[in-house]
C-alpha cells in the first residue's frame, strides 16, 4: 500500500517505522528538523508541510494513496486532514483523537462522520489498558481476543514470586494455559517443560480468561482485585475519569482525587459508584489520613508526567501495594519502571499499536503487539488454504517455522484446549504467537 501518514511525533513516528519496511510511506509534518531525521532514520518519503492543506497533500500523491493516518497530537487537525483527503479521492483513513466526545460522535453517524474510515481516541484506549492490566495482579499487558473467550497477557515474575526458580511444567498446573513465551533480557524464546522461570523473567500466556486470572493469582497471590479492594485514581484528567468510570462498570468501587474544585464536582456527578476528593495528591498527609498508603493499586493519572513520577513514588513509600502511571513521553517509561512503579503506560505508544495493528495485512481477525513488536499474538479464521486446516496442532507446527506457538483454539463459541493431537478445524478462531522474526513466512501459512 502507499500510505501517507500526518504528523511525525512519537505517534506518527512508530507507525512509519513498523510499515516502513511493507509499505510506500510518506510522513508529513510542519517541523523540518523532524522531516530530516525521518528521511535519515527510514525508508520513506518525508514532506516538509501543512497535512491540512490540499497543496501538501497532493505534494505527498495524495491521489495514489491507499491511506491515510493522520496522527498529529490536536484532534481537530486530525479530522481536517482525514476529511481534507476525502475530497480528492477516496484512500482509507484513520484519525487518531484525544476527546471520547469526537469517537461517540462518529459512532452514532454509524462511523461516517468526519471523514474518517477508522477513529482511534486515545484517552479511552489508555483508560481500558489501565484497567484490564488492574485485572490482572503482576500483568504488564493484556489483549482479550475471540469474543472475550481468549485472553493473552504478559507478567512479570518478581523474586518474591511463587513460579520463580520453577520450571514450566511445575507452573503449568492449569486446565486452559499456553505457555507461549518467556522474555529474558529482551529475547524471546519459546519455553519448553524444563525451561526454569526466573526472577524479573516476562512470562506471556494465552488461555481461558478463567486461567489465566488463576495464573495471575499464581503470579502473585495476594494482589487481585475484588469489591473489597482499595482502587485509587490520582488525577481527574480524561483517562482518569475513564478509568474511573470503567472499573464502575466492571463493578469495583474507586477513589478519585482531584484538586481542581469545578473538576472535582463534575467527576462526582459523572461518576456515582466512586469517591471523589477534592485534595492535592502530593500532600503525604492527606494520603495517609484517607488511607492511600492500603491501597492495593494506585493510578496516577495526572496531566504531567512529572507530578505522575512524584506520586507514584508517593504511594509507593507509603504503602501503597502497586502502582500505574500514565506517561506521556515515552523515553520516561523505563526510568519510572527502573525507580519501581510497577506499570507505566504511553498513550502515544499504546495509540501507535492500535493503529500498527490495524494497518497489518496478516490474515488476523486481532493482533497484540509484544514487548515493542519483538512479537505478535495474532487470531486467525482457519481456512481451507492454512496449515492448520484439518491437521493436528503437532503436525502443523512441525510443518511452520521455529517462534511459533499455538495457544488457544475456539469452536463454535466454545473454547477448545490446543494440545499436540488436537486437529483443528475449518472454521476454527485459532490464537497463535508468532515471533516477529518469521511473521512474514508463518502468515503467509496461516
Amino acid at each position: 500500500m502507499r500510505v501517507i501518514i500526518v504528523g511525525a511525533g512519537e505517534v506518527g513516528s512508530s507507525i512509519a517505522a513498523n510499515l516502513a519496511g511493507n509499505h510506500e510511506v510518506v510522513v508529513v509534518d510542519r517541523d523540518p528538523e523532524r522531516v530530516d531525521s525521518l528521511t535519515y532514520s527510514l525508508d520513506v518519503l518525508a514532506v516538509e508541510g501543512d497535512g491540512t492543506s490540499l497543496k501538501t497533500l497532493r505534494e505527498a500523491d495524495i491521489e495514489a494513496a491507499d491511506m491515510v493516518i493522520a496522527s498529529t497530537d490536536d484532534d481537530e487537525t486530525n479530522l481536517v486532514v482525514c476529511g481534507t483527503a476525502k475530497t480528492v479521492d477516496d484512500p482509507f483513513t484513520i484519525a487518531r483523537v484525544k476527546k471520547v466526545d469526537y469517537l461517540d460522535t462518529w459512532e452514532r453517524a454509524d462511523q461516517r462522520a468526519f471523514g474518517v474510515d477508522f477513529m482511534v481516541c486515545t484517552n479511552l484506549l489508555t483508560a481500558t489498558d489501565i484497567v484490564h492490566v488492574i485485572g490482572l495482579p503482576a500483568a504488564r499487558d493484556v489483549d482479550p481476543f475471540a469474543g472475550g473467550k481468549v485472553q493473552m497477557a504478559e507478567f512479570e515474575v518478581r523474586s518474591d514470586s511463587p513460579i520463580a526458580d520453577q520450571t514450566v511444567q511445575q507452573a503449568d498446573h492449569f486446565d486452559s494455559l499456553t505457555f507461549a513465551a518467556i522474555i529474558r533480557n529482551g529475547d524471546v524464546a519459546i519455553p519448553k517443560g524444563d525451561t526454569l522461570i526466573r526472577a524479573d523473567d516476562k512470562v506471556v500466556v494465552i488461555g481461558s480468561p478463567e486461567s489465566v486470572q488463576q495464573f495471575a493469582r499464581e503470579v502473585a497471590p495476594d494482589e487481585t482485585p475484588s469489591k473489597d479492594k482499595e482502587l485509587v485514581v490520582i488525577g481527574g484528567s480524561e483517562i482518569g475519569f475513564h478509568t474511573a468510570r470503567l472499573m464502575e462498570e466492571r463493578d469495583l468501587r474507586p477513589r478519585l482525587i482531584e484538586r481542581d474544585h469545578e473538576r472535582a464536582r463534575e467527576l462526582a456527578e459523572d461518576l456515582p459508584h466512586t469517591v471523589v476528593m477534592e485534595s492535592d495528591a502530593t500532600d503525604a498527609e492527606f494520603l495517609t489520613r484517607e488511607h492511600v498508603d492500603e491501597a492495593d493499586v494506585v493510578v496516577a493519572a495526572l496531566e504531567n508526567d512529572e507530578k505522575n513520577l512524584l506520586v507514584s513514588v508517593l504511594a509507593k513509600q507509603l504503602g501503597a501495594e502497586r502502582a500505574i502511571a500514565v506517561v506521556e513521553d515515552a523515553e520516561y517509561v523505563d526510568l519510572f519502571e527502573q525507580v519501581g512503579i510497577d506499570v507505566a503506560i504511553n498513550p502515544r505508544e499504546v495509540t501507535a499499536e492500535e493503529i500498527t495493528r490495524f494497518t497489518r495485512e496478516a490474515p488476523a481477525e486481532n493482533v497484540a503487539l509484544i514487548e515493542n513488536d519483538r512479537a505478535e499474538v495474532l487470531e486467525i479464521e482457519v481456512d481451507g488454504d492454512s496449515v492448520l486446516a484439518d491437521a493436528s496442532i503437532q503436525d502443523a507446527v512441525s510443518r511452520l517455522p521455529n517462534g511459533v506457538v499455538v495457544g488457544a483454539i475456539t469452536r463454535d463459541g466454545e473454547f477448545v484446549v490446543p494440545r499436540g493431537d488436537t486437529v483443528v478445524q475449518r472454521g476454527d478462531h485459532v490464537v497463535v504467537f508468532v515471533d516477529t522474526d518469521v511473521l512474514d513466512e508463518v502468515s503467509a501459512q496461516l
